[in-house]
C-alpha cells in the first residue's frame, strides 16, 4: 500500500482544511447552541464538489477516489462533525447507493442535483422497533401494480428536515422476510409525508435529526431501487460503504481534539512550566497521536479497498469500530488536558467529546461492527 498522497490529494485535503477554518469555524460554537442546520456552508461544500466526491462527472459528481473523501471529512470534521455527518450521508448513503444500483433514468433525475450539492439527500432505514436489527421492518410498502402505498415510521433519520429526497427501506411481502424488503426514492412535499419535529440530541446538534412519518404516501413503481426484494441486499451494501465516512468521522474529531490538545499543551504553564513538559500530559499526547494514526491507517485501508472493488465489510467495520472509539477517547483526554477550560465551550473540545459519542451508535453500533468482524473471520477461517 502506498502512503505517500498524491498531489491531487493533496491538494484536496488542503481545500477542505481552508474551507473548514475560513467557512465553518467562525460560527460553530453559535450552531451548536442553537441546533442550527450549517446551510449556507453545506452549499458552499457542494459547489466545492465535496457532497458527490466519488460520483462520475456525468452525473454531477466531482469523480474523485476514496482516499480523497477520507481526507476531505477528515479536515471537515475536525471543525465541525454536524457538516461531516451531512456531508457524509448525502455521499455514503445516498450518492453511492444511487449511481450502483440506480437505473439511468432514476441516476439523471435524482442523483445529478445531489451529487451536485444542488440538494441533499436522507437515508430512511432505522425504526422505532428496528434498530441494529434492520431486518425488522414494520414500515410497509404494498403493491399496487403501478405504484407502492406507503405507511409507517422512520427515526433518527440525519438530513431528515432539510433532504429533498429520501431512500426509504420498507417491507413489501412479511412472509419472504428480509427478501421482502424493497428501498423506494420518495421526494419531500408527496401526499401523506410528514416531519417530526427536530431531535434535541447530545451531540452533533447542527446536523438535524427527524422521524419520518408515511401515510398512504403512493409511490411510483419507477422508483424503486434495483429488482423486488432487493431492499435489504441494497441497505446493507450502502452501509458497508457508509461506514468509511463514519469512520473518517471519527477520525476528524479525534485528531481535531488532539491538535487543539497539542497547541493548549504548548502554551498552558504549571509548576513553572509549559504541561506539555510534564510527563502525564506528555504521555497522554503520545497515546493520542498513536490511537489517531492507527485509526487513520484503517480508514485509508478500508478506502482503497472500496475502490479496488474488494469486500470492504470487514475492514470497513474494523476502521469504524476502531475509529470511534479513538473519536471518544481523545476527546475525553482533550477535555482532560484543557482542564476547567475543557468544560467550557469557548474551548471547542467539549463539543467534541459530546459529538463523538454518536460515532460508536449510528450506522451500525460497535456491537453490530463486532457481529460482522467476527463472523468475517469465522467464515475466512474455514
Amino acid at each position: 500500500m502506498n502512503f505517500n498522497l498524491s498531489e491531487e490529494q493533496l491538494m484536496i485535503q488542503q481545500a477542505a482544511r481552508d474551507f473548514a477554518q475560513t467557512e465553518l469555524l467562525p460560527g460553530v460554537i453559535e450552531r451548536d447552541n442553537q441546533q442550527k442546520f450549517p446551510h449556507e456552508q453545506v452549499k458552499k461544500m457542494g459547489e466545492l464538489g465535496f457532497m458527490g466526491m466519488m460520483v462520475d462527472p456525468k452525473y454531477g459528481g466531482a469523480g474523485m477516489d476514496s482516499i480523497s473523501y477520507v481526507l476531505a471529512i477528515e479536515e471537515i470534521a475536525k471543525i465541525d462533525a454536524s457538516a461531516a455527518v451531512v456531508m457524509s450521508v448525502n455521499n455514503s448513503l445516498v450518492c453511492a447507493g444511487l449511481e450502483k444500483f440506480c437505473n439511468e433514468e432514476q441516476k439523471m433525475k435524482y442523483l445529478k442535483p445531489l451529487a451536485s450539492g444542488e440538494v441533499i439527500g436522507a437515508f430512511a432505514l432505522s425504526e422505532p422497533e428496528a434498530g441494529s436489527d434492520a431486518t425488522s421492518q414494520q414500515t410497509t410498502a404494498v403493491d399496487k401494480g403501478d405504484h407502492y402505498i406507503l405507511n409507517g415510521t422512520k427515526n433518527w433519520i440525519t438530513n431528515g428536515g432539510t433532504a429533498t429526497y429520501y431512500i426509504v427501506i420498507a417491507q413489501t411481502d412479511p412472509e419472504k422476510k428480509h427478501k421482502g424488503i424493497n428501498a423506494f426514492i420518495v421526494e419531500k412535499g408527496w401526499e401523506g409525508f410528514a416531519i417530526g419535529p427536530k431531535e434535541d440530541k447530545l451531540g452533533i446538534r447542527g446536523s438535524d435529526t427527524h422521524s419520518l412519518l408515511f401515510t398512504d404516501v403512493k409511490v411510483p413503481k419507477e422508483n424503486r431501487i434495483g429488482e423486488d426484494g432487493f431492499g435489504f441486499n441494497f441497505a446493507m451494501a450502502v452501509l458497508n460503504g457508509g461506514r468509511i465516512g463514519i469512520a473518517s468521522q471519527a477520525l476528524g474529531i479525534a485528531s481535531g481534539a488532539y491538535e487543539l490538545s497539542l497547541k493548549y499543551a504548548q502554551v498552558r504553564k504549571a509548576f513553572k512550566t509549559e504541561i506539555i513538559n510534564h510527563q502525564a500530559i506528555a504521555f497522554k499526547l503520545a497515546d493520542m497521536a498513536t490511537s489517531i494514526m492507527a485509526a487513520r491507517m484503517l480508514c485509508y485501508k478500508a478506502a482503497v479497498e472500496k475502490d479496488e472493488g474488494k469486500d470492504i465489510s470487514e475492514i470497513g467495520a474494523m476502521a469504524k469500530l476502531y475509529s470511534s472509539q479513538v473519536a471518544m477517547d481523545t476527546s475525553i483526554e482533550a477535555v482532560q488536558i484543557h482542564g476547567g477550560y475543557g468544560y467550557v465551550k469557548e474551548y471547542h473540545v467539549e463539543r467534541m467529546m459530546r459529538d463523538a459519542k454518536i460515532t460508536q451508535i449510528y450506522e451500525g453500533t460497535s456491537e453490530i461492527q463486532k457481529i460482522v468482524i467476527s463472523r468475517s473471520i469465522v467464515k475466512n477461517s474455514k
